[in-house]
C-alpha cells in the first residue's frame, strides 16, 4: 500500500508541473492573441480595397498579363501551404495539411503536377516524413510574421511563376491558410494566388453604374508589373497574419483545455492517495490492535 501511495504522490506531481507549464502557454498565447488578432483585422481593409483596384485594372485595361491571364493549359501547380512552428495548439496544422492534402488529390486527378511551398516547421516535418518533395520552405516566424517574410515568399512565388513551364516553372499558384473567424472557429481555406481570382471584397456592379475608365502611363503592362507584385505579397502577408491569429486562438484554447484536464486528474489522485494514505492507517491500526490483543491473550494464559 505504501508503494501505492508514494506512486500517487508521484504522479500528482509530475501532473502538477505539467499544468504549470500548460497554464504559462495558455496565458502568454492569450496576451500576444489580442495583438494578433488586430493586426489582421486591420491588414483586411487594405487586402480588400487592393483586390477590387487590381480587379478593375486587370477587367477593364483590356490588355493581356502574364499575372492575370488565365493559362491555356495547367500543367504544374504551386502549392503554399501555411502551418506552424510548434505544437501544443490543438489540431491547427493538422487542419491545413488536411485542406492541403485534399487539394493535392484533387489536382492529381485532374493530371496536375502539384509544386510544395512549406511555411512552418510542421509542414515541412509532414511533407519531408512522407517523403514529398519541398522546392521551398521557411520557418521561425509563424506565430510572429513580419512583411519581410512574407515579401520573401511572395517574391519566390511570383519568380517561379513567371519562369516558363519548361524550366519548372509554374502555371498557377495556391495558397492554404487558417483564417480566423472568431476566438471559436478558425477555419483553413484554399485560395487562388495567381492568376488572379477574385475571392472576396468585391461587389456586384449594378447594371447603371457608370463604370471608371483608365489610362495608364508609361503603359498598362508596366503598371501591372508594379502593381500585382505588391498585390501578392500583400495577399500572403494577408494569410501569415490570419494564420498567426488563428495559431493563438487554437493554442490559448488547447492550452485551457489542458489546463483543466490536469486540474480534474490532479483532484482525482489527490482523492486516491488520500483513500490509500486512509487505508494504510486503518491497516496500521488493526495490526496494533491485534498485536494487543495478542499479548494481552498471552498475559492472560501465564
Amino acid at each position: 500500500m505504501a508503494a501505492s501511495l508514494r506512486e500517487l504522490r508521484q504522479r500528482r506531481k509530475s501532473v502538477a508541473a505539467t499544468q504549470k507549464i500548460t497554464r504559462a502557454m495558455e496565458l502568454i498565447a492569450a496576451s500576444r492573441i489580442i495583438k494578433a488578432q488586430r493586426a489582421a483585422q486591420a491588414g483586411e481593409p487594405f487586402i480588400t480595397e487592393l483586390i477590387r483596384a487590381v480587379s478593375a485594372v486587370a477587367t477593364y485595361s483590356r490588355d493581356d498579363h502574364p499575372l492575370t491571364s488565365e493559362p491555356g493549359e495547367v500543367r504544374r501547380v504551386a502549392m503554399l501551404v501555411i502551418t506552424s512552428d510548434r505544437g501544443m495548439n490543438g489540431a491547427y496544422s493538422a487542419n491545413a495539411l488536411k485542406t492541403a492534402a485534399r487539394l493535392r488529390e484533387r489536382l492529381e486527378r485532374e493530371g496536375v503536377e502539384v509544386v510544395r511551398y512549406a511555411v512552418g516547421r510542421k509542414a515541412i516535418a509532414y511533407m519531408n516524413f512522407r517523403g514529398l518533395p519541398i522546392r521551398r520552405q521557411w520557418e521561425g516566424f509563424s506565430d510572429a510574421p513580419t512583411f519581410a517574410d512574407a515579401q520573401s515568399i511572395a517574391d519566390a512565388l511570383i519568380a517561379d511563376f513567371m519562369t516558363p513551364y519548361e524550366d519548372g516553372g509554374v502555371d498557377a499558384i495556391y495558397g492554404i491558410y487558417t483564417r480566423m473567424l472568431s476566438m471559436l472557429t478558425q477555419t483553413p481555406r484554399t485560395r487562388r494566388l495567381l492568376p488572379l481570382e477574385v475571392v472576396e471584397g468585391v461587389h456586384e456592379v449594378d447594371k447603371d453604374e457608370l463604370l471608371p475608365l483608365y489610362e495608364f502611363e508609361p503603359d498598362p503592362e508596366t503598371v501591372l508589373d508594379a502593381l500585382l507584385p505588391i498585390y501578392v505579397r500583400s495577399r500572403v502577408w494577408f494569410y501569415l497574419l490570419q494564420s498567426a491569429a488563428s495559431q493563438l486562438a487554437s493554442q490559448q484554447r488547447s492550452m485551457k483545455s489542458a489546463t483543466d484536464n490536469a486540474t480534474q486528474l490532479i483532484e482525482r489522485l489527490t482523492r486516491e492517495a488520500n483513500q490509500a494514505r486512509q487505508a494504510e492507517i486503518t491497516q496500521e491500526i488493526s495490526e496494533i490492535v491485534g498485536g494487543a490483543g495478542a499479548l494481552a491473550d498471552a498475559a492472560a494464559q501465564d
